[in-house]
């Protein structure tokens, strides 16, 4: 055991047990079913928001009002179903619908702190299954760093950004200080986030996110609006089946058999050399190296501390509908989430290259890096402000 996890503070240790579980990337997989979506004939609206749903005169769902967040202008999309697939956010459209319904949602916040791989080097992860109030907290290595979490914690509100309570950083400091031989502090945290689970409301009212369903649900109103809540990743082929099922039942559709079972997705490669940070894109990897014989700057990283290259922002907007900073640093490469003082340095060079291939002028390239400045400050401990590199 100590040979595994060389880090771990062997005093009251009597053994352990191994097992092995699945890792993935979440914002990368999102991506990638956009993108193969897209090759499937579907049509992918980017920075589009529900603002009203269309009805007709038997009150019956017909389609969708948005508005187009860059440009600001509305749109009518009509369509025989609607799938209410949002996340934590499924009762804002249901309540869109029907007013003054009941939530179906209860979220749950979950934090992470990220840490130096020096805290547990190696490739084996911890899982502590009963903390001190029963919670189970893991230190899982991910990417080039050491993720530590999560914490479990019914909130009432839900919001784009979720920020991490003070007693839910402290929880996991204080708990991974009793495994680890070297205990981390708050100067070590090198980004914190936070996140929600759309997990199905109690009947009873309890709080206790255990007594709450993780099973995905549908539910079809009387309006026709389609439902699907709960879930989670490693059901997400099943949660499309089953709601493409029910939208041909309550759109009467013409009934097919489902092909996702076994479709491979976007970028899909079965042999890949994880030591090389440009594996996430798969069979895409050798088509973004060679944008670099367009332009050799794109070669170079976005800072010396991380692995990503410029090349890697000028492909997220070509090819990855990237719009924005955010896109980039957040949800393309993950850098706000593996080392948010260096993404904030990041950010005028992405804002740069970003403006340049997407026709902005230098107003624009500026707001770009003082907002994700600001956002990025969230996701650390102590603010900070960009750094020349």
């Amino acid at each position: 055991m100590i040979n595994k996890l060389p880090t771990i503070n062997p005093e009251g240790l009597y053994g352990g047990v191994v097992y092995h579980d699945g890792q993935f990337d979440d914002s990368r997989l999102a991506i990638n079913l956009a993108q193969t979506a897209l090759e499937q004939g579907g049509t992918i609206l980017n920075y589009f928001k529900v603002v009203s749903l269309i009805k007709n005169d038997q009150q019956k769902i017909a389609g969708v009002v948005t508005t187009d967040i860059e440009t600001g202008k509305t749109y009518q999309i009509k369509g025989k179903t609607v799938i209410n697939a949002t996340g934590v956010f499924v009762d804002d459209l249901l309540q869109m619908d029907k007013p003054g319904k009941k939530p179906m949602v209860r979220p749950s916040q979950g934090v992470h702190l990220v840490l130096d791989r020096s805290f547990m080097p190696g490739e084996d992860a911890l899982m502590i299954p009963k903390t001190e109030d029963g919670r189970v907290l893991f230190a899982v290595p991910w990417h080039d760093k050491l993720v530590v979490g999560t914490t479990d914690t019914p909130i009432d509100e839900h919001s784009l950004e979720p920020r991490a309570l003070e007693e839910e950083i402290e929880f996991i400091l204080r708990t991974a200080k009793k495994y680890l031989t070297k205990a981390p502090t708050r100067k070590d945290v090198l980004s914190v986030f936070a996140g929600l689970r759309p997990l199905a409301a109690p009947e009873s009212g309890s709080s206790k996110t255990k007594e709450i369903s993780r099973s995905h649900k549908l539910l079809v109103s009387e309006s026709g609006l389609i439902t699907i809540t709960g879930g989670k990743w490693t059901t997400y082929r099943r949660m499309g089946e089953d709601t493409i099922d029910k939208a041909a039942v309550v759109g009467n559709l013409p009934s097919k058999p489902g092909v996702t079972k076994n479709l491979p997705i976007h970028g899909s490669k079965l042999d890949v050399d994880r030591n090389d940070h440009l594996y996430v894109y798969g069979s895409d990897e050798d088509a973004l190296l060679a944008l670099i014989k367009e332009n050799n700057e794109w070669g170079n990283k976005l800072h010396p501390d991380m692995s990503y290259l410029q090349a890697e922002v000028i492909w997220g907007v070509r090819y990855e509908m990237a719009r924005n900073v955010e896109d980039i640093l957040a949800r393309r490469v993950r850098a706000l989430f593996l080392n948010a003082r260096a993404a904030i340095d990041m950010a005028p060079l992405v804002a740069a290259l970003l403006a340049k291939e997407l026709g902005r002028d230098k107003a624009w390239e500026q707001i770009q890096a003082e907002d994700f400045t600001r956002l990025a400050n969230g996701y650390l401990l102590e603010p900070y402000q960009t750094k020349k590199i």
